[in-house]
Formats: structure tokens, sequence, C-alpha cells
């Protein structure tokens, strides 16, 4: 086995010695594409996302020089009928461009590096061919004197543009060379298929892509790769299961990703420390640090600041994400931004209404990290003042709360300017931010003969009461509380009867200024 040539199957078979969830079902998706038009393939999403453990898998499943039949028998994939035709039968080449970077005498010399490297492995293992200090030449020659055609497997091949951004002329001298592996006249002679993996889609130049022939499966168009990405809803319930966690909390903690064919997909690397840890958490620090996430909503993008203080209120915002140039450092909009956020994992991306947003609560802690530190003048101070709000609303200080929702709509009339009640209940998710922790919020909750327009429901964790919020707009507050009675919208909530509190909150146009009430529910 060597370090690039056939390096066996050792990387998949410490996963499978962990808590594995069956992602097979990608090897027959790879299976199919072989040797067609569709061989070329690129997928792209976050980090802890399983990148690397699906580049392990198809190395363990195609390398010829091990059986690795004790790895699959008892997943999906031994049940396709492809299985035994390509197990094992590839001379397969894996390049972790990460360690080329970290390993090279210097880093204009990447590429040279790596090409010289993985030359020296071909021409030991093929003593026949003629040695070039060309990796697609040497490819080629080998393909032509053997007969026999390469699976190639690239992992984190966006490292590059990532990481070193002032190397310019590395970067294009990399990018030349997957050209002429993979967009040459010889990559039908020497390649039967090939799966990169990365954060980034394949870099732009202008408005063409350096890679056209290459399949790509996005953080904003995964298509049928969409399970592939991280955990789906079922898997995830099942480990909830059988590890004894709340499938409740791991939704609202770690779900939140959705696409047109995977509707719920969940941070794996999150489920799988909250399972070995035995409690839900902010794992997503273990990944990112909040001061990358600083950086980029730090830029002064026009209209970046008023979409992340909407999305931080519960809204969602429409973006174009043609523009952007597939790299992390040529941001020219806000746009720009935030479809990079998305490929970064921090926001989700809705295809059919073009629309991003927050997906769950542990990314949510991250933006008020980054957010609360920014120097955000406003938003900032709204958010570290929420828990004093959530704690006003408690012990029924109805003054107190009134106050301080007039502090965050003043600090924020530019993104949350009053129109109509959604505007309201805007400014009110964002005042009480905080109570996320404790409590699941629900909008528009159907309840009785309507629908309560905020209800938080406090976690299991937490004896905190319960709250039922109604928002008026120009009218009174003691109305709003009238309505909760009236239409009965306690009466979805009767485990929280004994323990729930009622609370109308008015907005007058007039004075510009909030008005609350709060009653504790008496059965009445």
């Amino acid at each position: 086995m060597g370090m690039y040539l056939n390096v066996g199957n050792d990387g998949f078979r410490s996963v499978r010695k962990g808590l594995y969830v069956d992602k097979t079902g990608l090897i027959s998706f790879v299976n199919a594409a072989l040797g067609t038009k569709e061989k070329l393939i690129c997928v792209s999403r976050p980090r802890r996302f399983g990148k690397s453990y699906a580049a392990q898998m198809l190395c363990a499943y195609y390398d010829k020089n091990c059986d690795s039949d004790s790895l699959f028998r008892d997943l999906k994939i031994a049940q396709d009928p492809s299985y035994q035709e390509h197990r094992n039968r590839y001379d397969v080449i894996y390049l972790d461009i990460t360690w080329f970077i970290s390993t090279a005498p210097r880093l204009e010399e990447v590429v040279g590096y790596l090409q010289e490297q993985v030359v020296r492995e071909l021409a030991e293992a093929f003593p026949m061919v003629e040695e070039s200090a060309s990796l697609p030449m040497m490819l080629s020659r080998t393909a032509e004197a053997t007969g026999h055609k390469f699976i190639i497997l690239i992992d984190e091949w966006d490292a590059l543009f990532r990481e070193e951004k002032n190397e310019t002329e590395s970067q294009r001298e990399y990018v030349q060379l997957l050209r002429g592996l993979f967009k040459s006249s010889q990559t039908d002679r020497m390649i039967e298929g090939a799966y990169m993996t990365g954060i980034l889609p394949i870099k732009k130049y202008g408005t063409q892509s350096a890679l056209t022939d290459f399949r790509e499966y996005t953080m904003l168009q995964p298509q049928m790769l969409a399970e592939y990405i991280g955990f789906t809803e079922e898997e995830v319930e099942g480990l909830c299961g059988k590890y004894g966690l709340d499938f409740g909390e791991a939704r609202k903690w770690y779900d939140g990703y959705s696409f047109r064919q995977a509707k719920s997909i969940y941070s794996p690397n999150s489920i799988v420390r909250a399972v070995k840890n035995g409690e839900f958490g902010d794992y997503w620090t273990e990944t990112e640090t909040y001061e990358s996430l600083k950086y980029y909503i730090g830029m002064n993008e026009d209209g970046l600041r008023d979409a992340i203080i909407s999305m931080l209120s519960g809204l969602r915002y429409r973006i174009n994400t043609r523009t952007f140039q597939n790299d992390m450092w040529s941001m020219k909009s806000k746009d720009d931004v935030l479809t990079l956020l998305v490929h970064l994992g921090y926001l989700t991306y809705d295809a059919v209404r073009k629309e991003v947003h927050i997906p769950n609560q542990e990314v949510a802690d991250e933006f008020r990290n980054a957010v609360e530190y920014s120097g955000w003048e406003g938003i900032s101070d709204a958010l570290r003042e929420s828990e004093e709000l959530l704690e006003a609303t408690i012990r029924g200080d109805s003054e107190s709360v009134a106050k301080r929702i007039d502090e965050v709509h003043l600090a924020n009339t530019s993104v949350l300017a009053y129109k109509n009640e959604l505007s309201l209940s805007c400014v009110i998710t964002l005042a009480y931010y905080v109570a996320r922790k404790d409590y699941t919020l629900i909008r528009e909750l159907p309840s009785g003969k309507g629908f309560a327009d905020i209800a938080f429901l406090p976690r299991r964790h937490t004896d905190k009461p319960a709250l039922i919020v109604e928002l008026k707009w120009d009218r009174s507050a003691q109305g709003a509380i009238s309505q909760i009675r009236e239409r009965k919208y306690a009466g979805v909530l009767e485990e929280y009867e004994e323990n729930l509190l009622l609370v109308g909150i008015c907005y007058d146009k007039d004075s510009k200024s909030h008005e609350c009430v709060i009653e504790r529910y008496n059965g009445v």
C-alpha cells in the first residue's frame, strides 16, 4: 500500500469502529456513474459534515489492493446489484490537498510537490512505464501500458483557495493540473471515475467554471445527494432511541438544513458528539469559532447587517447566489457573503423561494456570539439584555418589559420598521432571543378558536413557566389578554396550566411606544 496509490481501507475501518450511520448508498450512485460522461463528481459541504468519511469509504470499496468485504457486507451497498462488480477492482489515487499544503517545502511549490510525490509512487508500481514529471501524462502512459483506468479521490480539493488567498500563481497552477486530469482529450482513456470533496463549489473565473465537466452537488443544489450531506431525520430519531436522547431536543439543536429531496438534514458531527457526551450543546465551536463568522458578517457590504438582524429575528432573507465566485475572498455584495455562509453551514438555502435563514439553535448561538462582539450597536445590546427581559416577564414586571421592547425597537428601526403585527412579532422574537435556550418558540400556534401569536413552550430541563404572547397593533394590551381567554388559546397547553403566563403586548403608532400586560393563567 502507498501513501497516494491504493492506500487501503484503514481509514474506513476506523470509521466503522466508531458510531457509524450507513451512507453506503452513495457508493451505488458513484457506481452508476463510472465510465460514463457523469463520472466526474464534486460534492461540497461544510466542515465536519462527513466529507473525508465519504472519501475514505469510497477508497476502501474501490481499492484493488485490499479486500473490504468484511467492512461492507452488513451495509446497504451489499444488497446492490453493482456491489461485487466494482468492489476492490480499481487502482485508486487518493489525494488529501491539506496534506500537501502542510508538507510541501514552500506554499508556492505545492502543486509541483504533489505531482512529484504521486508520480514517484506510480513509477514504483508500474516500472514498465516511462516516468514523466507531469501527473496527467504519467497517468495517461500508465493507462495505455496496462489497459486499466484509475479512480481518483480528492479530499479538500479547494484547500488552496480557502487557506492561501495570496497564492494566486499556485492556484492557477493547481487549476491547470485539474484540467489536465479531468478536462483533456486523455481523461476518458485514463480515468474511470473521480470524486472530489470540498467546502466550496468549483472555482469560477468570471461566469465560467474552471472544470465544466464535473457534476456538482452543493449546499445550494445537492439534488439526489441531499441525504448524504448529513444525517436524515429518520437516522437521528433512530440514534436518539438507541442511546436514550430526546429527539425533540436533537431537532431543536441540530435540524434545519432542508432541501427538495431531503426535508430535514442534521449536522452529523454535532449529533455524534451529543450521543457520545449524552447531552446536547454547542458543538459547532469544535468545528469553527465565532471569529470566522465575525469576520464575514463584519464586512462592510451594503445591507448585510440588516439581513443578519432580520434572520436573528426569525425571518428569511431573499438572495441572489449567482454572482458568488466560489472563493472566500472575492466578496462584492451582501449576497456573496450570505452565499458563502450557506456553503460554510451557517445558513441554509431554500432553492424554491431563493431565501436563506439560520438553520438551528446551535448555529444561532454562533451568530449571537459573533454579533455581540462585533460592535453592532443596538443589536448586541438587545441580545445581551434579552435575559433580563425574560426575567422581567416571568416576575410579571410589565412596565420593565414594555420599556425594554421600546429600546430594542428604537435601536433597530432601520431593519425592524413597523408596518403590521408581523413586524411587531419580529421585534418580540429578537427581544426574547435568549429564551430559545429554555423554550421552544412557536409562531401562530393553533389553539382554541384561532392562533396564538407566539407560544413559549419550556423545555424539559427547565421549571420556567410557559408563555402565550398575543400582539396587537394600535390597540390595547388588555384587549390582547382578553382575546387569549375568549378564544381559549390556553386550551392547547393543558400540561402547563399550573405554570402558564398570559402576555399581551401592543404598539401605539401615535406615541410610538409599547404597552404590556402580564397575567397568570387561572383556568379561565
